[in-house]
């Protein structure tokens, strides 16, 4: 029987390349097989208006990967920074099996494979089909983080959760660093070209998934990090608007000052100074050196950690330049508007999410002990240097108290870089959203680590790292470097089976514990006074606020000081890159 349905399939795709018919080849899939889903043990073909595809089985699990299947076409040449093209199509079968490719980039943080392939045209999709007869799945879309200038799809898989037959996965790459998020708010260089890479993925999941078995009306949004600011995002954004069912965001927010840009033009002359292009203040030349440099130098400067928290290459808002934005206006005025989707969402963040930034403590104790002033939120303005240095005095004493930034407080530095980069601007969406009627978001901190987690060098802290959360829930983990699923402790692999009956309860329900039937306890709703709160260690705990005293220090300052992020500005001299037509939201 085997060996005839090789043979029929063999047929079959014989007979598409000489009709090269797709409507006829899918009339014949679907009498051969439901879903348009077939094949062999050990290999499924998926008909697609883009042609076959087929996929194999994992030989160590109960589900079939389907890698590397373009989902859009990154533009070219000079047209680089512009929003994605139409997926491409093929005759014959499309073999997807390449999960090697990853858009260019600078492996920053030692998450790449060791054969990783990096190409312009990387805009691909890694779908993970359950081996089941169940159709009409629940379909979890996972956006991966790298500060959105390194990273890929496959740097954490979704494998062993697609194992439990209860949803499809998928993974997906988008442009990063200046070839995803060059914002010069002209024609050639709008702005936002990753979140539209992502944009066209949603869009290209709710059109084909529902030919591997997925509920095309049920997508679930995970993100980790900048992978999470992402997906906030994507329910502010029009061109995303009704795609998405549930949101998990995990260590990350879209208001974060690290996740959008301030001022997208002074970052790009900043940026290409890193590359040795001097002449930025002529807009024209500045853009022109951006179209035509090398892909390998365009993404090789080295800005994932600054000391403001800036982005110098992230999420912008757009100008008009008569094409659709991904983002028209602040995040922050969006969320206040309540003009977004409130949709379930389950947010939440480590207690020490800022060990992220320990690799940085030898290099800035000293900046931060001589100006701490220079170590504020970009996204806080000032009247003059005496109001900042009097807010940096007093969030350096918060934090440090009258002791120097060291060893002895290396605590306090962990801390601040947590509430700066994830927990305050977590904490401060979520109360835009429940003030705005958002009534469906689960809050959390995540508190676990193993036993044998080293202590930070010369002190007696340890705890979990920057998106532990994730790890438990996806294949392997990252500590400094990735440490694959096969390699991880008994201990972990107990943790994520735990965690995955959590957050699989979260994407099929829209509530992480069941009403009835569980032992775990419950666990409501945050509400306008930011609580309750879930402390998840080697037990659930239901808290009151998190980090109270903390978050009340920055919404005292961030009420005086906060400073909302701009659009592109440019002289009117440039009004030809912009379009003559086009909004003249222009600075002199």
């Amino acid at each position: 029987m085997l060996h005839r349905s090789i043979l029929y399939l063999y047929l079959l795709e014989q007979y598409a390349r000489v009709c090269d018919m797709f409507s006829i080849v899918y009339v014949v899939l679907s009498c051969f097989c439901a879903v348009t889903l077939c094949g062999s043990d050990e290999s499924r073909l998926v008909q697609l208006e883009q042609g076959l595809v087929r996929g194999y089985k994992d030989p160590e699990l109960g589900i079939y990967s389907f890698y590397g299947i373009p989902y859009a076409k990154a533009p070219t040449g000079t047209d680089r920074f512009k929003a994605p093209l139409p997926a491409p199509v093929w005759s014959g079968t499309f073999e997807a099996v390449d999960n090697e490719t990853v858009c260019p980039q600078r492996n920053l943080m030692n998450v790449l494979p060791p054969s990783y392939i990096a190409k312009a045209d990387c805009l691909i999709a890694n779908i993970y089909v359950p081996d089941t007869n169940t159709t009409n799945l629940p379909v979890l879309i996972i956006i991966h983080g790298g500060a959105y200038i390194t990273g890929f799809g496959n740097m954490f898989t979704p494998k062993k959760i697609t194992d439990t037959k209860k949803v499809i996965s998928v993974t997906f790459n988008y442009r990063l660093g200046p070839y995803g998020f060059l914002c010069l708010g002209t024609k050639d260089a709008p702005g936002n070209a990753g979140m539209k890479d992502q944009a066209a993925l949603i869009r290209w999941v709710k059109k084909n998934i529902i030919n591997f078995g997925g509920d095309p009306d049920n997508i679930i949004v995970s993100g980790f990090s900048s992978g999470a600011s992402s997906a906030d995002f994507l329910i502010l954004s029009k061109m995303t608007r009704g795609y998405v069912k549930k949101l998990v965001p995990e260590s990350g927010s879209g208001i974060s000052p690290y996740n959008i840009q301030f001022d997208p033009v002074e970052n790009a002359k900043q940026y290409a100074k890193l590359l040795g292009f001097d002449n930025v203040d002529d807009i024209e030349a500045l853009e022109n050196f951006y179209k035509t440099i090398p892909y390998d130098l365009l993404n090789s400067a080295n800005v994932i950690a600054i000391p403001n928290s800036e982005a110098l290459m992230a999420p912008c808002i757009e100008r008009d330049v008569g094409e659709e934005r991904f983002l028209d206006d602040s995040p922050t005025n969006i969320l206040k508007r309540g003009d977004f989707e409130k949709v379930p969402t389950l947010y939440g963040f480590i207690d020490l999410d800022g060990l992220i930034r320990f690799r940085e403590f030898d290099n800035w104790k000293n900046k931060m002990n001589n100006k701490f002033s220079d170590f504020l939120p970009v996204d806080l303005k000032f009247e003059n240097d005496i109001e900042k240095e009097n807010v940096a005095e007093r969030v350096r004493h918060f934090y440090f108290g009258d002791k120097p930034v060291g060893v002895e407080t290396v605590l306090g530095f962990v801390y601040y870089l947590t509430d700066v980069l994830f927990a305050w601007p977590i904490l401060r969406s979520i109360k835009y959203q429940v003030a705005a009627g958002h009534d469906q978001i689960y809050l959390y901190e995540y508190l676990y680590f193993e036993d044998s987690t080293p202590f930070i060098q010369g002190t007696n802290v340890r705890g979990a790292n920057h998106c532990a959360q994730t790890f438990a829930i996806l294949d392997g983990y990252w500590n400094d470097t990735v440490v694959y699923e096969k390699d991880v402790s008994e201990d972990i692999k107990q943790r994520k089976v735990f965690m995955k009956s959590i957050w699989l309860n979260f994407m099929l329900t829209g509530k992480p514990i069941p009403d009835e039937g569980s032992d775990l306890p419950a666990w409501p709703p945050v509400g306008l006074d930011l609580t309750p709160a879930m402390s998840i260690n080697r037990t659930l705990e239901l808290k009151g606020p998190l980090i109270k005293e903390r978050r009340e220090l920055w919404e005292n300052i961030y009420e005086k000081h906060f400073r909302q992020p701009i659009p592109p500005t440019l002289p009117p001299k440039y009004r030809h890159l912009i379009g003559e037509n086009n909004e003249l939201d222009i600075s002199s």
